[in-house]
């Protein structure tokens, strides 16, 4: 097995495009941040001045719902797929070093 190079994990998304990636296509079609202010202003965020941990990215967790609908997910099972596939990795715009949100938080 050979060392792992800097541009492996680019070239792997390049021929999972290649292949159809079929959420590459749905995000090409679908611009996720046209539902930014409808998706904030239904979660109400609160402003942070009480402390806690940040919430999550709306347009993440709604994309996280669109993989989990297209797919027929359960929470637990989005967690680790998300962690485990690059195809979903790049559709949620997340790096391999990003943090995931839990099943908790899904």
């Amino acid at each position: 097995m050979k060392q792992p190079g800097f541009f492996d994990v680019e070239e792997r998304l390049t021929r999972l495009s290649g292949l159809g990636d079929q959420l590459e296509a749905f995000s090409r079609i679908v611009d996720f941040e046209a539902f930014r202010p409808n998706l904030e202003k239904a979660l109400a965020y609160s402003d942070g001045s009480k402390g806690g941990r940040p919430p999550f990215d709306p347009v993440l967790m709604f994309k996280i719902l669109v993989i989990q609908t297209l797919n027929n997910l359960s929470d637990e099972r989005t967690e680790y797929l998300i962690n485990d596939r690059l195809s979903f990795m790049r559709f949620l715009g997340l790096g391999l070093s990003d943090c995931v949100p839990d099943a908790r938080t899904i």
